[in-house]
């Protein structure tokens, strides 16, 4: 008969949810082992609003003097893609971003796409994809609406990149600078309410449109507390 005793399991630290995680102010948080992996996950903002700026402009262009799509065309085509963005930002934010942590590779996957985010708002350098994710991002948007559009895909093209430019521009703002004293200080307001008040809600940046048409708005009571 064998004494010895059996050894003690040793129970796995709880992971704590990324959205529970209270936000720092200073620092940036270490994703990889790599260094070189490592600083890919970090940018100047100016770098993918270019890229998405550009890739808007030269569609327009090509698509324009191509005869691909007509000045009137174009401009419906421009705003249809840009509502699109619009969406798209709301659902990625809300269903991928905010992914229910259920499991542990649920938990390291949000924290590493979103959670970081909440819980360093303030790094300027994790507020946008890396140029190269960028550019393959956009190549990607590209073929999917050649497939989707065909040569309409140019004007739509447009608008959706231009949408995403807007976007994190916005969200650069609102998180690098003080909220304005005019009207715009609603973007800052909105977002603020989703990442120290209510986290399941607000999920618009660019917009607030989606927030009200699918109900996801802050909620007035809790504000005023």
């Amino acid at each position: 008969m064998n004494s010895t005793a059996p050894a003690t399991a040793v129970r796995p630290t709880p992971v704590k949810a990324p959205d529970m995680v209270k936000p720092k102010h200073k620092g940036s948080a270490v994703l990889f082992k790599s260094p070189v992996l490592e600083r890919l996950t970090h940018t100047h903002i100016a770098l993918p609003v270019s890229i998405f700026l550009i890739t808007a402009l030269v569609s327009l262009y090509y698509g324009l003097t191509n005869g691909f799509i007509g000045g009137a065309s174009a401009f419906g085509l421009f705003l249809a893609g840009w509502f699109m963005f619009t969406f798209v930002e709301y659902a990625m934010h809300r269903y991928l971003y905010h992914i229910p942590a259920t499991t542990s590779k649920r938990v390291k996957f949000q924290y590493t796409m979103h959670g970081v985010h909440h819980e360093f708002p303030k790094d300027k350098t994790r507020l946008a994809m890396p140029p190269i994710i960028t550019v393959f991002v956009a190549s990607l948007l590209f073929f999917m609406f050649r497939f989707l559009f065909g040569s309409n895909s140019f004007g739509v093209l447009a608008g959706f990149t231009f949408g995403y430019a807007l976007y994190l521009f916005v969200h650069y703002a609102i998180h690098a600078y003080a909220p304005p004293k005019n009207f715009l200080k609603v973007w800052w307001h909105h977002h603020a309410q989703h990442h120290y008040r209510q986290d399941e809600i607000a999920f618009g940046v660019s917009t607030t449109i989606w927030d009200h048409i699918i109900g996801t708005m802050p909620d007035k009571k809790v504000n005023d507390q």
